[in-house]
């Protein structure tokens, strides 16, 4: 950790409140951020963090309190005031122009100029070396629409190295990284911590947050409810104070026995491109885990079974019943529904409010010219009790609830499908412990239910932790399977790494699961 509690503060909030209306969301804030320190800032989704991060990088002003700036009490009116004063955020959702080029991005808005034209050698060149900073292996010349989110994800922070910051404000910034990219960018935390950065970080994965912090302050509805160095107080500390209870049993106990009832065969299942010849059971009232490495073809696999992309296959078997599954729609009518891992951009409309979004993939359920507004709003009233998703109003658009809110409503939207299998991909990705720990309870009642789950997770932890049986992807086929005591770490990632689960020889962990 770095050797500087007693710098001076670069970045502080006094006594700050946030309302919205009449919606008060923070209380009395007090956050320090000093020069060579890592600030880690966490809690629950909607405990008000990116609020907070949003009145210091100067997207919103604060109600109440003060802003100050070396000391300074100062007053932030754009985001554009705030880079100027070396504020720089990183943020969750990618801030990205999708049809510009990496290095269009990386100098938009501060272009550098030779005489009346474009410098477009030298942003090329620096484009570069801001890239290999990070590891990241992009050409300056790529559409930014044509990268993968992980990719996407170091371009934002290559971007954000590129403004030389005096402060850096980082919104989830590991939620799309693999194990490997995420040490590469802890590694620049570090570097820029030492080259005397304030750095503000923020993550729902305690164990980076007691790696690379050195003070912690955590919220819960509003309020801090601890501060401190981050040496006085572990995971689990954490975590009580984050949700407000004991967090330390995560995962709920696995179903009792074998499963039964085969509800789902799959033979020679081919996604063009991602996977080929894939086969696997499925059995009612199971969780079966597919683990594998980034860019194994989990997602686009299951995508193809769903009919969201092209796909072939010998033979699908959904309850004793041979079908053929082209569209969505297919799927759906047959009982199967997939819950897609990109919640923003693919699962919901972020500018239309709660009741539209969870009815618009059942709309026919709700009248055929007419729609039954009061059917509507007694899902929602159904959804937002069974789910607890948590609001400030019940007309809220959807982009302005938190993470988790979100993800809680995206799951509610596709239950109101009635599925007798569900394919989860990536459930809990930046999400709070306290949420996760609801969305894992929720699935294991619905295994005991009768009903089949499949989860895609790139958390080892969560694969091991939810799935009775796993199956592994390796370059788009599948390297094996595992069940009861064989679910192991090393077998998993050994697996995806093409080995056999039961060999001995080291494995580099990085970027499995």
């Amino acid at each position: 950790m770095g050797e500087s509690v007693m710098s001076a503060p670069v970045l502080s909030l006094e006594a700050v409140g946030k309302s919205f209306g009449p919606i008060k969301v923070l209380h009395d804030i007090d956050l320090v951020l000093r020069a060579g320190e890592v600030h880690a800032l966490i809690g629950e989704n909607g405990a008000g963090k990116s609020t907070t991060m949003k009145i210091l990088a100067g997207y919103q002003p604060a109600s109440t309190g003060r802003l100050l700036l070396d000391g300074e009490e100062t007053r932030f009116d754009s985001q554009y005031e705030a880079e100027t004063a070396g504020i720089v955020m990183i943020h969750q959702e990618f801030n990205l122009a999708e049809q510009l080029t990496v290095e269009q991005n990386i100098f938009l808005g501060r272009e550098l100029k030779r005489g009346p034209l474009l410098d477009k050698k030298k942003m090329r060149s620096l484009t570069r070396s801001y890239l290999e900073r990070v590891k990241c292996r992009v050409a300056p010349g790529a559409l930014v629409s044509s990268l993968s989110n992980s990719e996407k994800q170091m371009v934002e922070i290559a971007k954000a190295l590129s403004r030389d910051a005096r402060v850096l404000i980082m919104d989830e910034p590991t939620a799309v990284l693999t194990n490997r990219e995420t040490d590469i960018l802890l590694e620049q935390v570090r570097a820029l911590r030492e080259h005397g950065t304030a750095i503000l970080f923020t993550s729902h994965k305690l164990d980076e947050v007691a790696a690379i912090s050195d003070v912690v302050t955590i919220m819960r509805d509003g309020h801090v409810v601890h501060a401190g160095p981050t040496s006085e107080i572990d995971e689990d500390g954490m975590a009580t104070a984050m949700v407000g209870r004991d967090v330390s049993d995560l995962y709920p106990a696995k179903g009792c026995g074998p499963a039964s009832e085969t509800v789902l065969s799959v033979r020679g299942l081919t996604v063009p491109g991602f996977a080929e010849d894939v086969g696997f059971d499925l059995k009612a009232g199971e969780i079966l885990g597919l683990g594998g490495l980034i860019g194994a073809g989990r997602t686009e696999l299951m995508e193809g079974l769903a009919g969201l992309r092209p796909a072939t296959a010998d033979q699908i078997v959904l309850f004793g019943e041979v079908v053929t599954i082209g569209r969505p729609s297919d799927a759906q009518r047959r009982g199967l529904c997939y819950l897609t891992e990109d919640r923003k951009l693919r699962g919901l409309l972020l500018g239309w409010g709660m009741r539209e979004n969870l009815t618009l993939q059942t709309l026919y359920r709700f009248g055929g010219h007419f729609i039954d507004r009061r059917a509507e709003n007694a899902a929602l009233d159904n959804a937002i009790r069974e789910f607890d998703i948590r609001a400030g109003s019940r007309d809220v658009k959807v982009g302005n609830l938190s993470g988790g809110n979100q993800q809680k409503l995206l799951l509610a939207k596709v239950m109101l499908s009635e599925p007798r299998i569900l394919i989860v991909d990536e459930p809990t990705r930046g999400i709070d412990i306290g949420t996760k720990q609801q969305i894992y309870i929720f699935l294991r009642e619905l295994a005991t239910r009768g009903f089949a789950v499949i989860l895609i997770s790139s958390e080892m932890p969560e694969l091991m932790g939810l799935a009775d049986r796993i199956i592994v992807m390796r370059s788009g086929r599948l390297a094996g399977e595992l069940s009861g005591n064989e679910i192991t770490e090393d077998a998993i990632v050994r697996l995806s790494m093409g080995l056999s689960a039961t060999q001995t020889t080291g494995v580099d962990r990085a970027g499995a699961a």
